[in-house]
C-alpha cells in the first residue's frame, strides 16, 4: 500500500522525521518497504505565472511564444505547446532548475530558435493528474511569484508498507494513523465517517436480513448468496454532474498509486484507499429492468470484466445481474456495463462485505487481482460498509452535486456483538516477563480504537469491529500492548543454564564458527540454500537410480514440485548460486555453505521418538562445502598471485579448514561411483580417524554443463561438519618454541607412479623421528631419463632440536634412514 505523508498528516502528526516513522512503524509490526518521492524536487523554482503576452511561434503551427509574469521584476519569454493557453491568464510555471517527476532538470533552451526560459505546466507534468492537452489555469486571484507548492500538492513524500494479511484494517489511511497515534503518542483526529453531514447516510437507514430483497430509488436488491455476502448497503443520488475530479483529489490518487478518471469513479478509489473499504458504483438507468441480483454464478457463464477481458466463471463465484444478464463479478472487478459512463446523472452506490476465501479462491482461480479484492480476501468488518458510505455521501454532494433518494438500505445489518476479553495484570507479566502498568495498557489499547474498562485484576477489553478476526483471546490483547510499547521497556537480560550462569557458545558450535570464518578469510562468500529441492536435482548431479542419495526425505505437503524433498546433499543448492553468479557476468566463483543435509533415519525408533510417540522423519547432519571456479580464486588465503580454481586449490582450502578444527585427516583417492557428480580420476575421499568425513575434487564435466558452469574446472570440498567436530581434541596442546634455526636440506626421491605423495611424505616423517619438524613436496618431475612409470619428488625437509643448532653431520644419519625407507618401502631411489 502506498500512503502519502500528506494524506496521513490530515489524521495525526508524528513529532518524527520521515525516516524515523518508518523505523517505528516498522518496530511495531507495519513494514515499510521503501520511501518514494512523489511529484516534482526543487520547489522553490515552480511558482504561479500570469500570461502576460501570448503569439504564435515564428516557425511552429503548435507552439506558441508567451511573456510570462513568473514574480522576479522581469518577464521571463515561455514557449508552450499547450493549445488552450491565452494573455490573461494565472498559470503553473517550472523555471529553469526544476526537477520534474522523471527526473527532467529544466533549463534554458531554444525551442525552433526561439529561446525558452522555462515551462508553462500540465497536470501530468508536476503529478497530479493525467491531463496533457492543456495547461493548468489557476484563480486569477492568486499573485505572480507565489510558490506552486503553497497552491497545489506538487510534492510529496510516499510510504509503500507490506501489510500483514490479519491487518487490512492498515489498509486505509485512517487504519495506519491509528497505528501511527498509538506507536508515537501523537493525537489522533476524529475518523471522516464521524463528521455531522457524513453521519446522514446512519440517519436514514433502512435495515433488512441478508436473504430479503428490499428496494431504494425504484432499484429492487436481492441477495441470493448471504453465507457469501453477509451485508450489502445501498444509497441512490440523483443529478449527478460528471466531471474532472479536483486537483487535490487527482493528486493524492497519483501519489497513492491510483490512476484519476472521473468525480464518481475517484471518490470510490479515495473512500477505498482512506477507509480501506472498497466501494462499487452503478450507472442506474443502465441496471436492465431496475433489479440487481446477488447470486452464484453458473458453471461457463462468462463476464466481461472493466479490462476488456471475458472471464469464464464457476459455480462458486458471485456475481450481479440485472434483465440483461451478469453485470460484473462481486467483490473483484466491475463489469463493462457497469461501469459510470460520459452521460451517467443517477449513481447507485454499493458497499459490501464479502466473504475473504471465496474473493481470495475467484482471483487465484481467475489470475485476476484488484485493489478490492485485495481487501476484501482479507476480512473487512460488516461495519466498514457504512463508514465508506458514510464518507462517499459526503463527497458526492460535495464533488458531485448530487440528490441523495431514498435513504440508505442496509441488507444485512452490523456483525456480532462486539467480543470483551479479561487482559490480567498477571498474565500480561507472565507472558512478556516484566510488568506493564495497567493505565499503560489501557492508553495504548485505547488509541487502537479497543474499548476498555476497569477490572479488579485487569482490564476489560472490548474488540473494535475492525479488529474482530484478528483478537480473539487475551494474548492477542498482550501482543499489542507489547508491540506498540512494552518491548521498548522491557529490561535486557541473558538466558542463563542450569548452572545460573549467562549462556555462551558450546564449544561445537564455536568450532562451527572457527571453520567458517577460515573459509570467509581465505576470500569465500558464504550463501543460504534451500532445505527444500527439486528430485530432478539428483539427475542433474548424475546419481543412479540405485545409489544411496536417492533415499531422500519425501515432504508430505510441499511448496511445490520443485521444493518436494529435504537435499540429501550440500552441492546442488551451491551450484544453484554458482550458476546465478555466472548467469549475472561473475566467473570468478568463491562460494562456501554451511548448513543442514538429510537422509532417511535409520536408527532405533525409540532413540529418536518425539515425545515417545514417532521416530523422527529424517537423520540430519551439518555440512560445510565450498564451490570454486576459474578463471580463478580470490588470492588473499595463498597470499600470492591468483591460482586456478582446481582439485588443488579446493584440496588447499580443505586442509586450512581441518588445520583450524585440529583434525588430523588424509586424502585417500575416491570411488567415482560413490560421488557420482565428481570427475573420475580428480577426486578423494577425506578420512580422519578411519573415517569418511568428506569428499575433495572437481566437479564431473557434465553436471557442470548441466549447470551452464562449462568452460572452465568447477572444485569443490564437502565434509560432515558435525562429525569433523566430533574428531577435533578437547583440549589443545602446544609444544614449546625452540630459538634455535631449522636446518633445511632438499631431497629428490624417484618413485613409482602408482604411489602417492601423501603415502611418501608419510614414509619420511615415520623414518626421520622428531627432528624432522617439516616436510613437503615443492616440484614433481617425470621424464624419459626416469624411466617409463617413474616419479620425482622434490622435497624439502627442516631439521630442528630443542637445544641447540643442528649441523650436517647431525642430520647425515637421518637422511640415510629416509632413503633406506623410501627404497625398501616404496621401491624407490635418491636422484642422483
Amino acid at each position: 500500500m502506498r500512503l502519502p505523508l500528506s494524506w496521513l498528516h490530515d489524521h495525526v502528526v508524528p513529532d518524527l522525521d520521515v525516516r524515523a516513522l518508518a523505523t517505528r512503524l516498522a518496530m511495531t509490526g507495519t513494514e515499510v518497504d521503501r520511501i518514494h518521492h512523489h511529484g516534482v524536487d526543487g520547489l522553490e523554482h515552480f511558482v504561479v505565472g500570469k500570461v502576460l503576452t501570448r503569439e504564435q511561434h515564428p516557425d511552429a503551427d503548435r507552439l506558441s511564444v508567451c511573456i510570462v509574469d513568473v514574480g522576479d521584476g522581469e518577464p521571463s519569454q515561455i514557449v508552450c505547446g499547450a493549445p488552450n493557453v491565452a494573455a490573461g491568464q494565472t498559470v503553473a510555471v517550472g523555471k529553469p532548475g526544476s526537477v520534474m517527476p522523471d527526473g527532467t532538470r529544466l533549463k534554458t533552451a531554444k525551442l525552433r530558435g526561439v529561446a525558452s526560459a522555462g515551462m508553462i505546466l500540465a497536470e501530468d507534468e508536476v503529478g497530479i493528474g493525467m491531463d496533457h492537452a492543456g495547461t493548468m489555469v489557476l484563480d486569477d486571484d492568486l499573485a505572480a511569484g507565489t510558490q506552486l507548492a503553497d497552491v497545489l500538492p506538487i510534492s510529496d513524500t510516499v510510504l509503500e508498507l507490506e501489510v500483514t494479511p490479519n491487518r487490512p484494517d492498515c489498509l486505509g489511511v485512517y487504519g495506519v494513523a491509528r497505528e501511527v497515534a498509538a506507536a508515537t503518542g501523537a493525537p489522533l483526529g476524529p475518523a471522516p465517517w464521524a463528521s455531522d453531514d457524513a453521519r446522514v447516510v446512519y440517519d436514514e437507514l433502512r435495515t433488512l436480513p441478508a436473504d430479503q430483497p428490499g428496494e431504494t430509488g425504484g432499484v429492487r436488491i436481492e441477495n441470493r448468496a448471504p453465507d457469501l455476502c453477509a451485508r450489502m448497503t445501498w444509497r441512490l443520488y440523483e443529478d449527478v454532474t460528471l466531471a474532472p475530479s479536483p486537483r487535490w483529489l487527482k493528486a493524492r490518487l497519483m501519489a497513492a498509486g491510483q490512476r484519476p478518471i472521473n468525480n464518481v469513479v475517484d471518490i470510490t478509489n479515495y473512500v477505498m484507499l482512506l477507509t480501506g473499504q472498497p466501494l462499487h458504483a452503478f450507472d442506474a438507468d443502465r441496471i436492465a429492468g431496475g433489479t440487481l441480483v446477488l447470486r452464484r454464478a453458473g458453471e461457463g457463464e462468462k463476464v466481461t470484466t472493466l479490462d476488456d477481458v471475458e472471464r469464464v466463471l464457476d459455480g462458486e463465484m458471485l456475481v450481479f445481474e440485472d434483465a440483461d444478464g451478469p453485470t460484473s463479478i462481486a467483490g473483484v472487478m466491475g463489469g463493462q456495463r457497469s461501469e459510470i459512463f460520459d452521460d451517467t446523472t443517477r449513481v447507485l452506490m454499493e458497499v459490501a462485505t464479502w466473504d475473504g476465501p471465496n474473493i481470495n479462491r475467484t482471483m487465484g482461480r481467475l489470475g485476476l487481482r484488484s485493489e478490492a479484492g485485495a481487501r476484501f480476501e482479507k476480512g473487512l468488518a460488516p461495519e466498514q460498509a457504512m463508514e465508506a458510505q458514510a464518507v462517499a455521501h459526503e463527497l458526492m454532494i460535495t464533488l458531485c452535486g448530487a440528490r441523495p433518494v431514498g435513504g440508505t438500505l442496509d441488507l444485512g445489518g452490523d456483525g456480532p456483538a462486539p467480543l470483551t476479553i479479561r487482559l490480567h495484570d498477571a498474565r500480561v507479566e507472565g507472558l512478556l516477563g516484566a510488568p506493564v502498568a495497567r493505565d499503560r495498557s489501557a492508553r495504548i489499547l485505547e488509541t487502537l480504537g479497543f474499548g476498555v474498562a476497569e477490572a479488579s485484576d485487569g482490564l476489560d477489553v472490548t474488540v473494535p469491529s475492525y479488529r474482530r478476526l484478528d483478537v480473539t483471546r487475551e494474548a492477542d490483547l498482550i501482543e499489542e500492548v507489547a508491540r506498540l510499547d512494552a518491548l521498548d521497556h522491557l529490561p535486557a537480560t541473558l538466558p542463563v543454564n542450569r548452572t545460573g550462569t549467562a549462556a555462551q557458545l558450546t564449544g561445537a558450535q564455536r568450532l562451527r564458527r572457527r571453520a567458517e570464518d577460515v573459509l570467509v578469510g581465505c576470500g569465500l562468500h558464504e550463501v543460504c540454500g534451500w532445505s527444500f529441492t527439486d528430485p530432478a536435482v539428483l539427475d542433474r548431479l548424475r546419481v543412479p537410480a540405485d545409489h544411496p542419495l536417492r533415499d531422500v526425505v519425501v515432504l508430505e505437503n510441499p511448496m511445490s514440485e520443485a521444493q518436494s524433498i529435504l537435499r540429501p546433499t550440500i552441492l546442488g543448492s551451491l551450484l544453484d548460486v554458482a550458476a546465478h553468479n555466472r548467469s549475472h557476468g561473475h566467473d570468478a566463483i568463491a562460494l562456501f555453505e554451511s548448513g543442514a543435509v538429510y537422509r532417511p533415519w535409520s536408527g532405533e525408533p525409540d532413540a529418536t521418538a518425539w515425545a515417545g510417540e514417532r521416530p523422527a522423519p529424517a537423520d540430519e547432519h551439518h555440512a560445510l562445502a565450498a564451490v570454486l571456479r576459474g578463471p580463478s580464486t580470490p588470492p588473499s588465503w595463498r597470499g600470492g598471485d591468483p591460482v586456478p580454481a582446481d582439485v588443488f586449490a579446493a584440496k588447499g582450502l580443505l586442509e586450512a579448514v581441518l588445520a583450524a578444527l585440529r583434525v588430523e585427516h588424509e586424502i585417500e583417492p575416491g570411488d567415482p561411483g560413490r560421488w557420482p557428480f565428481l570427475h573420475p580420476g580428480r577426486c578423494g575421499a577425506v578420512m580422519a580417524e578411519g573415517q569418511r568425513i568428506g569428499f575433495v575434487g572437481e566437479v564431473h564435466p557434465l553436471v557442470a554443463e548441466s549447470w551452464d558452469l562449462d568452460g572452465a574446472p568447477v572444485a569443490t570440498f564437502a565434509i560432515d561438519l558435525g562429525r569433523a567436530i566430533a574428531l577435533a581434541p578437547a583440549v589443545s596442546t602446544y609444544r614449546d618454541l625452540t630459538s634455535f634455526p631449522a636446518l633445511r636440506q632438499d631431497l629428490a626421491i624417484v618413485v613409482p607412479d602408482a604411489v602417492p605423495a601423501a603415502r611418501v611424505l608419510d614414509v619420511v616423517r615415520a623414518a626421520a623421528g622428531k627432528r624432522l619438524a617439516d616436510v613437503r613436496v615443492f616440484d614433481v618431475y617425470r621424464g624419459d631419463q626416469l624411466g617409463e612409470g617413474r616419479t620425482s619428488l622434490a622435497l624439502h625437509c627442516e631439521f630442528r632440536a630443542p637445544d641447540r643448532t643442528l649441523t650436517d653431520e647431525d642430520v647425515a644419519p637421518l637422511r640415510e634412514k629416509i632413503v633406506a625407507a623410501v627404497t625398501g618401502e616404496l621401491g624407490g631411489e635418491l636422484r642422483g
